[in-house]
């Protein structure tokens, strides 16, 4: 009886295969940026075909965006029980993704790559913000049942709020305070005629 054939090693599996590919487009974009790196460099990184990269995206700027997302947690809804509360949650889990050197690194790539690239700031966009855009309004919609906010408070502008301070606070950080002080400070004063 013949002994059964043995298991050729292969390429990675899927999966791991898919994991290379989003480490790789990370590594580059630190390492070159978002206009010099190339989809060959990063198939040549991940131990790939570039074949197997165009399966997946259809362009350089969505796999960019879900190697992004690919370093983000998933979209976790607070539920402290109040508004502040669930904010105050929201800011911290921000700080911990974006005080960091990789984080700030991924901001300032963000913003002037979507500066000047329509087709990868519409990717992020979708990929990225509306998903946390969606969550906060559900959050801001347990706070108006609840009867901390006004029933006319705009979740959009109200994320775009936050989003903005946020961005603006991580390339210039607060002196006198922490970052998340600062943060809730702000909110504090710009949102205080929707809070009840």
């Amino acid at each position: 009886m013949s002994e059964p054939a043995k298991k050729r090693p292969g390429r990675p599996r899927s999966v791991e295969s898919h994991q290379a590919i989003l480490q790789a487009t990370i590594d580059l974009l630190i390492e070159v940026g978002f206009t010099q790196m190339s989809v060959d460099a990063i198939a040549a990184r991940a131990g790939v075909g570039k074949t197997t990269i165009y399966r997946r995206y259809n362009s350089k700027e969505e796999l960019i965006a879900d190697a992004i997302e690919s370093l983000r947690q998933e979209v976790v809804i607070p539920d402290t029980g109040s508004f502040w509360g669930d904010i105050d949650s929201l800011i911290e889990s921000a700080a911990q993704l974006t005080l960091n050197s990789l984080g700030k690194q991924t901001v300032a790539m963000i913003v002037s790559t979507a500066l000047t690239n329509p087709q990868f700031a519409q990717m992020y966009w979708t990929k990225y913000l509306q998903p946390r855009r969606e969550a906060f309004a559900i959050v801001l919609q347990r706070g108006k049942e609840r009867g901390e906010l006004q029933a006319d408070a705009d979740s959009d502008l109200f994320f775009d709020t936050i989003s903005s301070i946020m961005l603006y606070a991580s390339v210039f950080p607060p002196g006198a305070e922490s970052w998340g002080a600062y943060v809730r400070r702000l909110l504090d004063f710009l949102l205080r005629d929707k809070v009840v």
